[in-house]
């Protein structure tokens, strides 16, 4: 007998959120988060995604035993103000009992009608910089800090329950050597006098922190026009700025400003944290930190995070100075290897953007819809 038990005490989301521990212990290709910002995500009194959404967290138990987990999620922006009546679901794990899956999302539906939606849809998280999408090719492949991984029948349990794709993304990698200058330095050269344009490197956070709510400003102009996309509050910005910006190399955020010091476009590329953190196993003490903070100096591998240009500035080049500055960077620093995060497979715009690269797609993720 399946027992779901909603975890609204402190114990019962500290067990939301070691579970996944528990269900992939050893296992070679899954990235374990940290525990305390995982904690962190789910408190009410520190998220601020919370003022605009709501959610509710559901453990499921068999023979005593906990055999997984969902969050129930309305982002109340999205369905105010965008007409779109969806109840979420993310943060899902299970067992490969089809009938977990089933039991736990049947509060997902409970949440989606009691409020008069009319589908669901994930797993996703509450806004566009939390992680989305279930694996559907690509296991073998190490995850990351910022996706989630999962078994193959996670798929299959949704399918059987008469899910449909709804979105698919795709993460892409190339070695730093598919980066080839001849293909941005002149041209970047151009476009930043034609434009009159400049880049703007850092050496250290404090630096970066005046730029911040512009360049979020600009996260949203610039994916707009995106069918997923949810706008990023002004409470979410500096959340996001204290949790996100102090962990990322300053020379690794790189913005492009015109005449008037007004950005125009900005990427965030971050280090790969994946080996670190299973040598973490979720902890930042005694030794996680030291293991993070030497994979944010040594490693050889980068994530493109974010990239955003401002409409008016789209299709004209931006982009190769962005390109310019990095492989500088990337060159001195050593980078062999560069990975995309998931990027919408309809995205053609960014898909575009590093043709001359020769990515090659190692991993796609969906998210499913299911109509009431």
């Amino acid at each position: 007998m399946i027992t779901i038990v909603e975890a609204n005490s402190p114990k019962l989301i500290k067990d939301f959120v070691k579970f996944p521990f528990e269900l992939y212990k050893n296992h070679p290709y899954w990235v374990p988060p940290l525990i305390a910002e995982e904690l962190e995500t789910f408190d009410k009194t520190k998220n601020p995604a919370f003022s605009s959404a709501e959610a509710t967290f559901y453990l499921a138990y068999k023979e005593n035993k906990i055999v997984g987990r969902i969050a129930a999620i309305i982002n109340w922006n999205e369905v105010n103000d965008q007409n779109k009546k969806k109840v979420r679901f993310g943060w899902w794990e299970t067992i490969d009992d089809i009938e977990v899956t089933k039991a736990l999302l049947e509060k997902v539906y409970e949440l989606g009608k009691k409020n008069n939606l009319d589908h669901v849809e994930g797993p996703m998280g509450f806004s566009n910089l939390d992680k989305v999408g279930v694996v559907t090719e690509g296991f073998d492949e190490l995850g990351s800090m910022i996706t989630w991984y999962n078994y193959p029948y996670y798929k299959e349990h949704l399918e059987q329950l008469g899910f449909v794709k709804e979105k698919e993304y795709h993460e892409n990698k190339f070695p730093f050597s598919n980066v080839k200058p001849e293909f941005f330095f002149r041209v970047q050269d151009m476009i930043k006098k034609r434009y009159q344009l400049t880049p703007i490197n850092f050496k250290n956070t404090k630096e970066i922190m005046p730029y911040v709510d512009e360049m979020f400003d600009l996260f949203n102009k610039s994916y707009a026009d995106l069918s997923s996309f949810v706008a990023i509050t002004d409470i979410q910005k500096e959340y996001f700025k204290k949790k996100y910006i102090s962990f990322i190399n300053p020379e690794f955020i790189k913005f492009i400003v015109d005449k008037d010091h007004k950005i125009v476009a900005f990427s965030i590329v971050m280090p790969s944290f994946s080996e670190a953190l299973q040598k973490a196993k979720g902890k930042l003490f005694p030794f996680g930190f030291y293991h993070l903070l030497k994979a944010k100096k040594n490693s050889k591998e980068v994530l493109f995070y974010l990239i955003g240009v401002d409409p008016e500035y789209q299709n004209k080049g931006v982009t190769a100075i962005i390109f310019n500055e990095y492989y500088n960077c990337f060159k001195e620093k050593g980078i062999q290897n560069c990975i995309r995060t998931p990027e919408l497979a309809d995205n053609h715009a960014i898909h575009n953007i590093w043709k001359h690269f020769n990515p090659v797609i190692f991993r796609k993720r969906c998210t499913y819809k299911l109509d009431f």
